[in-house]
C-alpha cells in the first residue's frame, strides 16, 4: 500500500510555517487533554492539535476498519495493535482531509469547531501506557568515551559490545511528557576518598540525548523475530531525555548496572513521529566490524538522517545551545536491538518503549551527555548569560529538539523540555 501521506507537493488548507516540524507531510500521534477536560487521541498540522475522536464520530474514517471508540481512549496502545496495514490507512486519510484540494471538512464551519484546536489550548499527555521499557547502549562513540573515562583507555569498549545491542530493562512508572518538571534524586554516593557512603541529594545530574521507539504487538513468549520482519512492529519513534544521577550511577551499578541512578525520571516528546512519515529520510548507519552473528545482519539502509541538538536554559535567561548530533551515528539499528530483544523468546507488547541509548556523535560538540561534554566536570561549559555549567544545576531546563530535513520537506519531533527543581520536600 502506497504512502501517499508523505507526497511532498501535498499542502494543507490549515496555515503551516515554512520551518514548521509538523507540515502535512508529518501526521504524528498523541493525545492530548482539551480546555472541556476531554482527552483524545489526535494528529497536529502546524500549530494546530486534531481531535482524531471526535473525526471518527463524524465518520470522517468510513471504509477503514476501526473499532467504535478507537480514537476516544487516554492512550494510544490499541491503535498501535491494530498494525502497520491500520497505522498507513488512516495517516493517508488524514492526509487526504487537510488536503488543500479537499473541502469536505474545510468548508464545513461547525465540524471544524469541534475537531480543530490551538496548540496554546490544549495539554499534552503521555501518548502511550508503556508497560516495559528497555534502554540500549548503542552509540560506539559514547560508550567509547565513557569506557576512557572509567575504564581503560587502551580497551575503552568491553569484549562483548561490538557482538550484542547491550541494553538493560528499566521501569517505566516515571516516563513523562515533555513540559513535567523533574525534582533532584535523593540516593547513596561515596564521596571521593572515602570508604563509607552517604545519603543525601545527587550533586551530579545529567541528561542523556536519546530517542526511543515505540512498539506494536510483537511476538508470543518464546518467539524471536528474524531480522527481516522487526520494523514492521516499530509505530514510531519521540525524543528521550533519560536522566541521569552520575554520582549515585558510579556507586551503584557494579554488579548490576543502572538502578536508582536512572529510573527517577525519563521524559519524552509527546509526538510519536511515524515510520512511515521517517521513510524518505533512510540512510546506511555505521560499518559493523567485527560482522554480527548471522540473525544480526542486515543489508540496506536501516537507520534514519535525524539532528539532533540539546540546550540548557538556567532560570530567567535565553537557552545556550550545547550539542549538535544526529541519530544515525548510532552502531546498533532499531531493527537489530528488537530483533535482538526477542531472540531468546522475550514478549514485546503496544506501547512497550525501546531507548537508543546517548547518542554521541564523533566530535567534542556533538557528545550527547554532560558527562562526555565537560569530559567527568573537568571542562566547565559556558552559557549565554556567563554562567559555567559541569553538570545540571537545580532551576535549568534541559531542551532536547529533532528534525529530518531535505530539499522537498522538513519532519520534526517538536521538542522535550524539562526542568530540574531541587529535591522533593514532603
Amino acid at each position: 500500500m502506497p504512502i501517499t501521506a508523505n507526497n511532498p507537493e501535498r499542502k494543507s488548507w490549515l496555515d503551516v510555517a515554512q520551518d514548521s516540524d509538523f507540515p502535512i507531510q508529518n501526521i504524528p500521534f498523541g493525545v492530548f487533554l482539551t480546555k472541556e477536560n476531554v482527552v483524545t487521541v489526535g494528529t497536529r498540522i502546524g500549530d494546530f492539535a486534531i481531535d482524531l475522536g471526535a473525526l471518527q464520530q463524524l465518520d470522517y474514517f468510513r471504509g477503514i476498519e476501526l473499532t467504535d471508540d478507537m480514537f476516544m481512549q487516554d492512550t494510544l496502545n490499541d491503535f498501535i495493535s491494530d498494525g502497520k496495514k491500520t497505522w498507513r490507512l488512516v495517516r493517508n486519510r488524514i492526509a487526504d482531509i487537510f488536503d488543500a484540494t479537499n473541502g469536505e471538512l474545510r468548508d464545513n464551519a461547525k465540524h471544524k469547531k469541534v475537531v480543530i484546536f490551538n496548540m496554546k489550548d490544549i495539554e499534552m499527555q503521555l501518548p502511550v501506557l508503556i508497560g516495559d521499557y528497555t534502554d540500549f547502549y548503542s552509540s560506539k562513540e559514547h560508550a567509547t568515551n565513557v569506557g576512557k573515562m572509567f575504564r581503560d583507555p587502551e580497551n575503552a569498549l568491553l569484549p562483548n559490545w561490538l557482538h550484542i545491542p547491550v541494553g538493560y530493562h528499566g521501569r517505566s512508572s516515571t516516563i513523562i511528557p515533555s513540559g513535567i518538571p523533574v525534582h533532584r534524586p535523593m540516593g547513596q554516593t561515596l564521596p571521593n576518598g572515602e570508604t563509607t557512603p552517604v545519603f543525601g541529594p545527587s550533586r551530579l545530574v545529567d541528561f542523556e540525548l536519546e530517542t526511543a521507539f515505540i512498539t506494536t504487538d510483537v511476538n508470543i513468549m518464546g518467539e524471536n523475530i528474524p531480522i527481516n520482519e522487526a520494523e514492521d512492529y516499530i509505530f514510531g519513534m519521540v525524543l528521550l531525555n533519560d536522566w541521569s544521577a552520575r554520582d549515585i550511577q558510579k556507586w551503584e551499578y557494579v554488579p548490576l548496572g543502572p538502578f536508582l541512578a536512572k529510573n527517577f525520571a525519563s521524559s519524552i516528546s509527546p509526538w510519536i513521529v511515524t515510520m512511515d512519515a521517517l521513510e524518505p529520510f533512510r540512510t546506511k548507519s555505521p560499518k559493523q566490524e567485527p560482522t554480527p552473528l548471522p540473525y544480526l545482519q542486515q543489508k540496506g539502509k536501516h537507520t534514519f538522517d535525524i539532528n539532533l541538538e540539546v540546550a540548557i536554559m538556567p532560570e530567567n535567561s535565553e537557552p545556550t545551545t550545547i550539542s549538535h548530533s544526529n541519530f544515525k551515528y548510532l552502531y546498533w539499528t532499531m531493527s537489530q536491538q528488537l530483533t535482538h530483544h526477542t531472540s531468546n523468546g522475550c514478549r514485546v507488547n503496544s506501547g512497550d518503549m525501546m531507548g537508543s541509548g546517548t547518542i554521541s556523535g564523533p566530535t567534542e560538540d556533538s557528545f550527547g551527555s554532560m558527562l562526555e561534554l565537560t569530559w567527568g566536570g573537568k571542562n566547565p561549559i559556558k552559557l549565554k548569560d556567563g554562567s559555567e555549567r559541569k553538570y545540571i544545576n537545580d532551576y535549568d531546563t534541559v531542551i532536547m529538539k529533532g528534525y529530518c530535513k531535505n530539499g522537498h520537506v522538513r519532519i520534526g519531533f517538536g521538542e522535550v523540555s524539562s526542568k530540574l527543581l531541587p529535591p522533593f520536600v514532603r
